[in-house]
């Protein structure tokens, strides 16, 4: 690949498996600083290697089969004494109607499932990450700027980098990710001593909420909520550490 050409997917791919060199990652990183779409289409890739038939399946064992069940009960007998012609387009009617509802149901609820499972979503993401995939990106501050700017509009949300600076970390991008047209906002950070870390965030309508503790593909996660966000932080840092650094964000979010 030269200078100014642009990546194909088969240099992308190596890229996230980091199987380039210095020289060609450079490259690479510089073309994605310049242009979104690129960066976009590193997503896609990104995104693809996800395990989402597995995520799909485990929301089908959860489905509300009772629920539905018990839709179906409700509907007309056909073992009625009166087999008219009006008597079996109600049925049908019927069929078609709680068809519909039941429908509807399972993909309100599924959609429901995704989102309150945002964080899994994330987590997936960052196991991607390793540090070449941060560290050659420019320390830009009007860039970070820019890349806020396009956040705060999507979320409703109001940042700058003054107030997302951490102890020792180092800001490296923000950017809006999407799933099921849920919007996401990622904000990353490189740790010299941990690797990557992101502070990510969505909305949210559930109520605030204390500082919670998970862990997902070996990374901790401090998680926490206001009236209208849900935010998070992850990454391979000591979780009393996350906490730490998230308790300092928050109160720069809410100041």
């Amino acid at each position: 690949m030269n200078d100014h050409a642009k990546p194909s997917d088969e240099q992308l791919v190596a890229y996230l498996d980091d199987q380039l060199d210095t020289d060609q990652r450079s490259r690479i990183d510089a073309a994605i600083a310049e242009d979104s779409t690129l960066n976009l289409r590193l997503q896609w890739l990104a995104r693809s290697s996800l395990p989402f038939r597995e995520a799909y399946d485990d929301l089908a064992r959860q489905a509300p089969v009772d629920r539905l069940q018990a839709m179906l009960d409700t509907l007309p007998s056909p073992a009625r004494p009166a087999m008219s012609r009006r008597w079996f387009l109600t049925a049908a009617a019927g069929l078609v109607v709680s068809g519909v509802l039941a429908d509807r149901l399972f993909l309100g609820w599924q959609a429901s499932q995704v989102k309150h499972n945002w964080r899994g979503l994330v987590a997936d993401y960052m196991s991607l990450y390793v540090p070449q995939t941060l560290e050659h990106l420019p320390n830009d501050e009007a860039v970070q700027r820019a890349q806020l700017r396009t956040i705060d509009a999507r979320l409703g949300l109001s940042l700058s980098p003054g107030q997302l600076v951490l102890p020792r970390v180092e800001l490296k991008r923000a950017q809006i990710l999407e799933y099921d047209g849920v919007p996401i906002a990622q904000i990353t950070y490189l740790d010299p001593a941990h690797g990557a870390m992101a502070l990510c965030v969505t909305r949210s309508n559930n109520g605030s909420r204390h500082f919670a503790h998970e862990r997902r593909h070996e990374m901790n996660v401090v998680y926490w909520s206001d009236m209208e966000h849900a935010w998070m932080l992850i990454g391979h840092n000591p979780a009393t550490e996350l906490e730490d650094m998230a308790q300092l964000l928050k109160r720069r979010l809410n100041a």
